[in-house]
């Protein structure tokens, strides 16, 4: 069947005067454009509940259908997960294609993702939401060819036409893979904690410029392109999780890790799916919680991200605030408040006010001292001219004397050779 161009009207319940509805309707456009899908026409309604059997009123059908009609649409996306017998209904009634926000975002998810984990973790979370939803979204498919909802090959056409059992199976398969997978990165994080690298996680709406940040940060302090990772003005540029090491001129050295980007009503199945990758989060030593601060709504956006880091148990860890896109509003910048920093990644404009918050943060176990090496000892100093910032070097009758400063751990390490220490 050839495929059809897919034009949507967006369906929305205000429940009880949502204070942030407006703003979750033009999320959904977003999310809709995202997919590559025309928006014809927005259609709301404010209600104390949603309908049970059909989402909206019954007598909202009328309108929605005179909306499609209108504009010659062929697709209506509903801005809350909507359940099989609502999607049932509904298609019934509108007698065309019916999504739901949480199959849109799947969506993305399916197009973005581009490694082995990212893919097996997309596939399980859409399997699990197909499940309930099998002769709905069966039914669905037979309405037209390709477009949103229906495009995932994994788990599209050919995993609808499995029973229930065997999609069951196919998750269990995916699963174990997701093992394997997890304990290998486990394995890596077990070696990169041997190095005593402290690590910093930065986290964050989607889009708010996350991978932007890291790239500044590479490029200011490693130079070269080849450790960059990617980066793009859309949704759910980044799926997968990259760990950077950063080496700053004075010596010292931690990791920082690029996460996945959150969004409202972001869907459990992905939550779920992707907490594996999120566990990069909960080991970090200091979370940078980058913030669109272009964004009129930024405020909302820095709650659902700390709602969503206390949904997958974060809550303890220290947490600077990187207000990114500040070029594009009336503010001076750079600008430092407490453990903010006000900056435009893009333009790299408050790159060292970020990297002095920091320092500040994780490299508290620094200590400042004095040694005096043997001149036999030349691997020590060596290890320090490595590892640590030299602030002065003297050479006297008895061997080089040093003023340091390295990890707490390296001054007991060596203490019989301290002269003294701040």
């Amino acid at each position: 069947m050839e495929e059809l161009e897919q034009k949507a009207v967006l369906a929305g319940v205000n429940i009880n005067n949502q204070f942030d509805f407006d703003y979750s309707m033009e999320e959904l456009a977003n999310l809709t454009a995202a997919c590559e899908v025309e928006v014809a026409g927005v259609i709301t309604q404010n209600l104390k509940r949603v309908n049970p059997s059909h989402y909206i009123g019954t007598g909202k059908i009328e309108e929605v259908k005179a909306l499609l009609d209108y504009h010659d649409a062929n697709l209506v996306i509903f801005n809350d997960e909507l359940s099989p017998s609502q999607i049932r209904n509904l298609e019934q009634d509108l007698d065309c294609k019916v999504i739901d926000r949480t199959i849109l975002i799947l969506d993305i998810f399916n197009k973005r993702a581009k490694t082995k984990e990212a893919q097996l973790q997309v596939e399980v979370a859409q399997l699990q939401y197909m499940l309930p939803r099998l002769v709905g979204l069966r039914a669905s498919l037979g309405r037209q060819s390709g477009g949103v909802g229906t495009s995932n090959k994994g788990s599209g056409e050919k995993q609808l036409e499995l029973d229930r059992r065997r999609i069951e199976e196919r998750i269990s398969v995916l699963n174990k893979e997701l093992e394997e997978l997890v304990s290998h990165r486990q394995t890596q994080r077990k070696q990169r904690k041997k190095k005593g690298l402290p690590t910093a996680a930065l986290v964050g709406y989607t889009n708010a410029g996350k991978s932007t940040i890291m790239n500044a940060l590479l490029h200011r302090f490693q130079g070269g392109a080849e450790k960059q990772v990617f980066e793009k003005d859309m949704l759910f540029a980044t799926l997968e999780t990259s760990v950077r090491n950063i080496e700053l001129p004075d010596k010292k050295q931690f990791l920082l890790t690029d996460t996945v980007g959150f969004v409202s009503k972001l869907p459990h199945h992905l939550i779920k799916a992707f907490r594996s990758t999120l566990e990069e989060v909960t080991e970090a030593d200091l979370l940078i919680h980058v913030v669109d601060f272009s964004n009129p709504n930024y405020q909302h956006l820095m709650e659902i991200t700390e709602q969503t880091l206390s949904e997958i148990g974060i809550k303890e860890i220290p947490m600077l605030f990187a207000y990114n896109k500040a070029d594009l509003t009336e503010m001076e910048i750079p600008k430092v408040q407490n453990e903010a920093v006000y900056m435009s990644a893009r333009q790299e404009i408050g790159v060292d006010e970020l990297i002095a918050l920091i320092k500040k943060e994780i490299f508290k176990e620094y200590t400042k001292c004095e040694m005096l090496i043997p001149y036999d000892k030349g691997d020590i100093l060596s290890y320090f001219n490595e590892q640590a910032n030299i602030l002065s070097t003297e050479y006297i009758e008895e061997g080089t004397k040093i003023k340091v400063e390295c990890r707490q751990s390296d001054c007991e390490r060596y203490k019989e050779l301290l002269i003294n220490e701040d």
